[in-house]
């Protein structure tokens, strides 16, 4: 592979409550783009199919006979080209990235209706397994490490969704192992080259303690390459 690093980034639409959330989607992109600067690209790609559901960001309440298209909706975040996923695979990248908000859990997979019992959308698993068998690093925020822990949890991952009781006993029954974690700070298994962080997994952190704990995942998982 190229001295160029090649960073891929999994967006699940735009808006936190059936989409990527957009700030942890932003602080990834931002932060890749400071770190690896002239020496890396940043692949975004997201599944092309209609969102699970499309919801009122001003009242929480799902829209009516209104639907979404999933890739669409992520090229929002991106301002350029954005791949349709399975159009990218794992020997293309140095890494991978998932940020969080419940379109990890509803587009992305089927945790937010069937919880670890579900599935992940197939061509995002085969990426995480082609990832993982090439030990190549990565990174999951807010509730996208229950996908990681979803496809690689029988090979017992270390992850973290920070400190919610009922989603980590539901991410342990995959065989991951949950550590409890700061939003502002990390989880690294070291073994499999996977680093969580819980973002807005804490709905009422502070920003700049979201953006501190993104930025050190990033700054991680580059160093890994």
């Amino acid at each position: 592979m190229s001295d160029v690093k090649q960073v891929g980034v999994v967006l699940a639409g735009c808006g936190h409550l059936d989409g990527s959330e957009i700030r942890e989607a932003l602080f990834t992109l931002l932060s890749l783009d400071q770190i690896l600067a002239e020496k890396g690209n940043i692949l975004t790609m997201a599944p092309d199919k209609d969102q699970h559901d499309v919801m009122n960001h001003v009242s929480s309440a799902p829209h009516e006979n209104n639907s979404r298209n999933v890739l669409q909706e992520a090229s929002r975040l991106t301002r350029g080209p954005i791949a349709r996923l399975g159009e990218i695979n794992a020997d293309e990248l140095d890494a991978l990235i998932l940020p969080g908000g419940f379109g990890a859990a509803k587009n992305l997979s089927d945790f937010a209706v069937n919880g670890p019992a579900g599935v992940v959308e197939p061509e995002l698993e085969k990426l995480i397994l082609g990832m993982h068998e090439q030990k190549k690093p990565i990174g999951a925020m807010c509730i996208a490490p229950a996908i990681v822990a979803m496809v690689l949890g029988s090979k017992g991952v270390k992850l973290t969704i920070g400190n919610d009781p009922d989603t980590a006993a539901a991410i342990e029954t995959t065989g991951a192992s949950h550590q409890e974690c700061a939003v502002e700070e990390i989880c690294f298994d070291e073994g499999h080259k996977v680093v969580t962080t819980p973002a807005y997994m804490y709905g009422d952190a502070p920003i700049r303690n979201v953006h501190t704990g993104i930025n050190k995942l990033v700054e991680k998982v580059v160093s890994l390459f």
